[in-house]
């Protein structure tokens, strides 16, 4: 079954500059991964260092391979060093979608 992931974190808006090469590399590793259909990151316009977070991936088994990954090993480092804080992220099972 398909899964959604959605959620925010927070990282100090004086660090974000060094934040982006990190999130981005994250990104571009985790978009290459077997089952990723969607996965994205994006500040906040009206509170700066609000991070918000949008997954789709085909099964809960990939979202769970994906945990495992190095790069997200690497990731978990990387955001606990820019001080991140306020991670707030829920997985949703997703019986079906349509195009609005």
């Amino acid at each position: 079954m398909t899964v959604a992931v959605i959620g925010q974190f927070r990282i100090p808006a004086e660090r974000m500059d060094e934040a982006r090469p990190a999130m981005r590399k994250v990104m571009d590793a985790t978009r290459a991964e077997d089952g990723c259909i969607e996965y994205n990151y994006a500040e906040d316009v009206l509170d700066p260092g609000l991070i918000r977070v949008s997954e789709v991936w085909a099964s809960r088994e990939q979202l769970a391979a994906h945990l495992k990954t190095p790069h997200m090993a690497v990731w978990a480092e990387e955001r606990a060093g820019l001080g991140l804080t306020g991670r707030a992220i829920t997985v949703y099972e997703v019986s079906g979608s349509e195009t609005i």
